[in-house]
């Protein structure tokens, strides 16, 4: 009953607040609202409409996945942060915060490459390398940083797509980044 109220109630000029990235990333947890934005959902019954919406997707489509069995490992993603000690030098590497994935920055051309590495050692490394979903890095504000699939070696590899260097990149949009399955 509160539901139907909050989404349906009439507010003048209401529009869409947020962007659909901003609330994938806090149905999917990689990325927390903040208290404006959490304002801006509740004040807005059609984000929140948006956001119900998006929150049925993503159901929809973790439901429609095949059932695993109890022991098999299931990965749903990986976050990660820029460190305070990566950021006084050039930035190499970032890991995640479980240690399964790397993203590393080499200098190319004026420019950088990025590269993600998926562990070995990661108990669903041998489901990634064999299934070939989609993956993507994304940021702290939403923007993805690099899509694809992982090669025989478990790497995926693009080229930089932003105009400034790694470091002050993450460091622009709150130093997060995540690394995520691509929704079918």
């Amino acid at each position: 009953m509160r539901e139907r109220l909050l989404l349906s109630r009439a507010v003048p000029g209401d529009r869409l607040m947020l962007a659909d990235a901003t609330l994938r990333a806090a149905l999917d947890g990689s990325r927390a609202l903040t208290p404006n934005e959490r304002q801006a959902l509740s004040s807005s019954p059609l984000t929140l409409r948006r956001f119900r919406q998006l929150s049925l997707e993503r159901y929809a489509v973790l439901a429609a996945q095949p059932p695993q069995a109890a022991n098999d490992p299931v990965w749903i993603g990986s976050q990660g942060m820029l460190r305070a000690a990566s950021t006084a030098t050039a930035l190499d590497t970032l890991v995640t915060d479980d240690g399964h994935w790397t993203l590393h920055f080499l200098p190319q051309d004026g420019g950088w490459q990025v590269i993600l590495s998926l562990s070995a050692e990661a108990p669903f490394a041998a489901h990634l390398l064999r299934e070939q979903p989609q993956l993507r890095v994304i940021d702290g504000g939403g923007a993805i940083v690099l899509q694809g699939r992982l090669d025989a070696d478990g790497e995926c590899e693009r080229a930089w797509p932003f105009a400034t260097a790694p470091a002050s990149h993450f460091q622009l949009y709150g130093a997060g980044f995540a690394v995520e399955p691509v929704a079918p």
